[in-house]
């Protein structure tokens, strides 16, 4: 899969990693993916929320012990007006 970035949060704690992927995916364009790699086990619960909240397409959660990797793609999302 091929990723247009990626964010290093290790030794980043909440609520850092998920401020800090908010910053980033806010600068991509739809369509691009983002992977994010963070030692904070709680991250797993905050990127599903992002993204259910954001509408943006969680594609890889994976990891271990403290390493994580989730991989997300942009989605434009139409507000209702």
């Amino acid at each position: 899969m091929k990723y247009d970035d990626t964010l290093d949060t290790r030794g980043l704690s909440c609520p850092m990693p998920i401020l800090e992927t908010k910053k980033a995916i806010a600068h991509m364009t739809e369509g691009q993916v983002l992977t994010v790699l963070t030692s904070d086990p709680g991250f797993r619960t905050d990127m599903t929320s992002f993204c259910q909240v954001t509408g943006n397409e969680l594609l890889i959660a994976r990891g271990s012990d403290n390493s994580f990797e989730f991989t997300i793609r942009k989605t434009f999302v139409r507000r209702a007006s």
